[in-house]
């Protein structure tokens, strides 16, 4: 019984690193953020010495690749369905990709005002 919850945390940690898995495998553009972040880790390390500091710059990249994430779900769910073209898809692609490009920007503005106000 006790072990009823442990097992779920297991099983959904599985299909959360095969998730990870397939989506480094599959997306161009999440290996590139990816690669950004391990930039972005050291970097956030050299130029800020407060913890807060730190988190806000990593973090904000981390939710450029969580975005990015939700866009590739949101691509396949439409691929998945079929391939002719249909507004609607259309619409659902562009919203993902406008999220993205959104997160991209705070990330940067972040970036800035922790930069220049430190």
């Amino acid at each position: 019984m006790a072990s009823e919850p442990l097992n779920r945390l297991v099983r959904a940690t599985v299909v959360s690193l095969i998730g990870l898995r397939d989506v480094y495998r599959s997306e161009a553009a999440f290996r590139q953020e990816l690669l950004v972040l391990l930039l972005v880790i050291p970097a956030a390390w050299l130029l800020t010495s407060a913890g807060a500091e730190r988190a806000l710059l990593i973090g904000s990249w981390m939710l450029v690749i969580v975005v990015e994430m939700v866009n590739s779900a949101i691509e396949a769910a439409i691929d998945r369905i079929g391939n002719e073209r249909h507004e609607l898809s259309r619409k659902a692609k562009d919203f993902g990709s406008a999220a993205v490009f959104c997160s991209i920007v705070l990330s940067v503005a972040v970036w800035i005002l922790v930069l220049v106000s430190g």
